[in-house]
């Protein structure tokens, strides 16, 4: 070869390599492209994925991605110019068009929605808010009477199939140690055939006991409520705060989710009312046309799961509310008794049933806001209304503060709801003091919509950007190490891990992702079946132990249960009906009867400030980074994943890189990420043994203050078993 063509090729590939990795678009291709060749290493058989030695050289891959650019038609030159990479900040956070026909005031509205999302009076309990399983980066740090059985098992044919069975600690109010992680462990970690021992339990948060709800006393935080036997979540006989059964996921970044929950069912679309979006037919608020005309209107508004996601917790009776806390609306039970024992899983599964959070509407609106806790005097949103060092906010109600925030044709009217006990509901004029009504002020009927919309908008400014991977893709390319860096490199290319984990967001479950590829799409590799993006079944737990989004949302539809999973709505011809637009177009077409990615599928989560979120996966049953990244190495522990075959070296050097994403701001309680005083149960007096009976029934809570701080921040809390 001569010098003129070598000097070519040199220039040629060095102006590539510059426009591959300095641009954001050629970054983006790059990682789009080593992605896609990597996965040609997929293949599935019987519906199973398994890995098959690569064909191709590293040389021919190089080959291929240097062919595959010229061929998409990009020029490029020796000297390459435009705008530096991109982070985070360059993307907006997903809001709804129509946020204007509801809020008056958006500050406001973020104000009422921390105030609500931190208010430990929210709770049955006068205990348990929000913030109680989301206090530390927006996660749940707790290690004391964290752990629940399998509740969620079914049988091979989708009957269940609940295990009540304590494995980690052998029963409830276990105190969590390093050693107890993972659950699935392994003699050789990078070899899932070698098992010591398996366990299906979860760790996660702890909530609320099992109670049944009376009623709601205005003025009182803690409602009326009987204690019932907990046939699982109990301590010889005395009740224990029961546990969810799946691990908290941060919500900081979640407002970029285009679904929310584990299992995708809090929708896109909020309806004003419940998680379930244009799926529930039977979702209505009231508007007033003026002061004394009211009509019942169906609402939409869409980049919202935040808000559907909202309006779930303050009704569940595992989070923070005694069973039955709010009314039936149309029959369906929330909670109850079943076949399994006096501990209803149902609602667990399905969220079967509509109720609505008047009751509590009553309760908060005749109590001071945070009025059990200390706000900072330089709280970022709430220090001007600051009673410091008295607990609460100073003159203000939360009348006053949705009144401030919200449009008045949704809470002003002297006309009031009244919902008979079959579910039947009429507008009056006037109180008809009927013992088989309850009767509701417009701003009460309402009360749902204001609490999923503002702390929506509260949630939606918890979006952490500043963090050292977010500053290096600006131009700073100090920001990370030189380990860091390779991290990075693995991250995107040997490690696979951007399959899942794409785009500015970190998550292939975002808005932005789901917008470029439909709601739906076929598998990229093997028999290319449709799948819901952004969710995936990796093989940390067999679908048996938790179906997730192969499960059901609990509403009939022609007789029918719904998917949870959109492609099998598309599937059933449901999809525009209950989704509101038509199904994405597959190519091949999608046929009604051929196998869909759902069973055991989860949502894909951002992973800034994962650092900070231990344990790890929907069962919370991986403890460090460094055993998050063994199971990848391995292909899983069900044989779901292709083997990455890393070093010891480059594992060390891709959690590095997971270290990157987390942002000071998080890491310290700072500004927007500071908050009021919160007390949180950490497990019970005494251990699995004997707890201490609090004279009701229930176990004396261990109770942990979390001062509040400012905006200026703390030094740091300790992370979990740290």
């Amino acid at each position: 070869m001569g010098i003129i063509p070598i000097i070519s090729l040199v220039i040629f590939t060095t102006a590539l390599s510059s426009y591959l990795l300095l641009t954001s678009r050629g970054r983006f291709l790059l990682k789009s492209l080593v992605t896609k060749i990597k996965r040609q290493e997929w293949k599935f058989r019987y519906g199973k994925p398994n890995y098959l030695r690569s064909k191709f050289s590293r040389t021919t891959t190089i080959a291929a991605i240097i062919l595959a650019a010229v061929i998409a038609g990009n020029t490029v030159s020796a000297k390459v110019t435009g705008p530096p990479p991109v982070s985070l900040k360059s993307v907006s956070v997903p809001e709804p068009d129509n946020l204007g026909d509801f809020v008056k005031d958006k500050t406001a509205a973020i104000k009422l929605g921390k105030t609500l999302f931190w208010d430990m009076q929210v709770g049955s309990d006068g205990k348990t808010s929000c913030a109680s399983c989301h206090f530390h980066a927006g996660a749940d740090n707790r290690s004391k009477n964290q752990i629940a059985p399998g509740l969620l098992r079914v049988n091979a044919n989708g009957t269940e199939n609940p295990d009540s069975v304590f494995n980690v600690g052998g029963l409830p109010n276990y105190q969590l140690k390093p050693e107890d992680f993972p659950f699935h462990k392994l003699s050789n970690p990078n070899d899932p055939k070698t098992v010591i021992s398996d366990r299906n339990d979860i760790s996660s948060s702890q909530g609320i006991f099992y109670t049944k709800f009376v009623d709601v006393t205005p003025g009182n935080a803690e409602d009326k409520v009987t204690t019932e036997p907990d046939s699982v979540f109990n301590v010889k006989g005395i009740n224990v705060r029961r546990v969810e059964p799946r691990n908290t996921p941060t919500v900081i970044n979640a407002a970029f989710n285009f679904r929310n929950f584990w299992d995708g069912r809090a929708q896109d679309i909020f309806n004003g009312v419940n998680p379930f979006g244009l799926r529930d037919p039977n979702a209505a608020v009231v508007k007033a046309i003026n002061p004394i005309r009211v009509e019942f209107v169906k609402v939409s508004l869409k980049n919202s799961s935040l808000a559907s996601q909202a309006v779930r917790p303050p009704l569940s009776s595992f989070e923070s509310s005694a069973d039955g806390r709010t009314f039936e609306e149309i029959g369906d039970k929330f909670g109850g008794v079943n076949q399994f024992g006096k501990i209803d899983i149902t609602p667990l599964r399905i969220d079967k049933g509509k109720k609505l959070p008047r009751k509590l509407a009553k309760k908060l609106l005749a109590l001071r806001p945070l009025g059990k806790q200390i706000v900072h005097p330089q709280d970022s949103v709430l220090g001007k209304d600051s009673r410091s060092p008295q607990p609460g906010l100073k003159d203000k109600t939360y009348t006053q503060m949705i009144q401030e925030a919200f449009k008045p044709e949704w809470w002003n009217s002297n006309r009031l709801i009244q919902v008979d006990s079959d579910g039947k509901r009429t507008i009056i004029k006037r109180p008809d003091r009927s013992l088989k009504t309850n009767e509701y002020t417009l701003l009460e009927y309402n009360f749902s919509l204001f609490f999923g919309l503002a702390v929506q908008l509260y949630e939606s400014t918890l979006i952490s950007y500043d963090t050292p991977y977010d500053r290096y893709l600006e131009g700073n390319t100090n920001a990370l190490t030189a380990q860091q860096q390779r991290g990075k490199g693995l991250f995107e290319g040997k490690a696979l891990c951007i399959a899942c984990h794409s785009g500015l967001e970190l998550t292939a479950a975002s808005v932005s992702n789901v917008a470029k590829e439909g709601r739906i799409k076929r598998a990229p590799f093997g028999l290319k079946f449709p799948e819901d993006t952004g969710f995936f079944n990796i093989g940390v737990r067999p679908a048996t132990e938790d179906p997730s989004l192969g499960g059901y949302d609990g509403l009939q539809n022609n007789g029918q249960p719904n998917p949870l999973s959109e492609a099998r709505l598309a599937q059933l011809g449901k999809f525009k009906n209950l989704l509101g637009e038509n199904p994405p177009t597959l190519n091949p077409p999608l046929n009604s009867s051929e196998p869909v990615f759902a069973n055991g599928a989860f949502k894909a989560p951002g992973l800034r400030n994962v650092e900070l979120t231990a344990p790890y996966f929907h069962n919370g049953g991986q403890a460090t980074l460094e055993q998050v990244i063994d199971f990848y190495n391995r292909g899983g522990d069900y044989g779901l994943l292709p083997p990455l075959k890393l070093s010891p070296v480059e594992k060390q050097e891709l959690v590095a890189f997971l270290k990157a994403l987390t942002d000071d701001r998080v890491r310290f309680d700072k500004a927007p990420f500071d908050h009021p005083q919160l007390f949180i149960p950490n497990g019970h007096v005494g251990n699995t043994n004997y707890v201490v009976n609090d004279g009701t029934g229930k176990a004396k809570d261990d109770t942990v203050e979390i001062p509040a701080v400012g905006r200026s921040g703390n030094s740091g809390t300790p992370n979990f078993l740290s």
